[in-house]
């Protein structure tokens, strides 16, 4: 697994060190000592140089780590989220890899989902619930997924109730 690889297990140790009270507390007492140091040493440019340098070297090595600690969690996430969305009835299995979509099929799927969300609210002024689960393609055995219709509404799709009715279309708008 990830975690066996010896620079993985380095830098997750390192960022949880440096997130430690503990590691502010000594870089507070580092800056105070050098700054204590500056009538001695007459504030000279190598007096600078030093705390320069030093914090160049530490911030240019801290993106490193934590890069990778934010790859491996924001990986870890992802993996939840589709186990969470695969063992969830009902779910919209073909949506466990979105983060491999092009930009274009994400804001196709976010516009549907946007309208999904605006007839909901339409709905709520109506005084009807907002549970439940809208399907936003009818055919069950297909990947319940917005189905991206070709033609006059180049990019623009279709919304199914579970009954397998059209109920929104980007030509159209809102079905009755």
């Amino acid at each position: 697994m990830y975690h066996t690889f010896p620079f993985a297990r380095f830098a997750r140790r390192a960022a949880r060190a440096m997130g430690h009270p503990v590691a502010f507390l000594i870089a507070v007492l580092l800056i105070v000592g050098w700054s204590l140091t500056g009538p001695i040493f007459h504030f000279s440019d190598t007096w600078q140089l030093v705390i320069n340098t030093g914090t160049t070297i530490v911030t240019f090595l801290m993106v490193f780590l934590i890069q990778n600690t934010q790859n491996r969690d924001s990986e870890a996430m992802q993996l939840k989220l589709d186990e969470m969305i695969r063992a969830l009835e009902g779910a919209h299995n073909a949506l466990l890899d979105l983060e491999e979509l092009s930009e274009g099929e994400l804001d196709r799927l976010k516009a549907l989902y946007e309208e999904l969300a605006r007839q909901v609210r339409a709905s709520l002024r109506l005084g009807l619930l907002d549970t439940g689960t809208p399907d936003l393609q009818g055919n069950r055995e297909a990947p319940l997924l917005p189905r991206v219709e070709k033609g006059p509404s180049p990019g623009g799709g279709v919304l199914f109730d579970k009954d397998g009715r059209m109920i929104w279309s980007a030509g159209t708008g809102p079905r009755q």
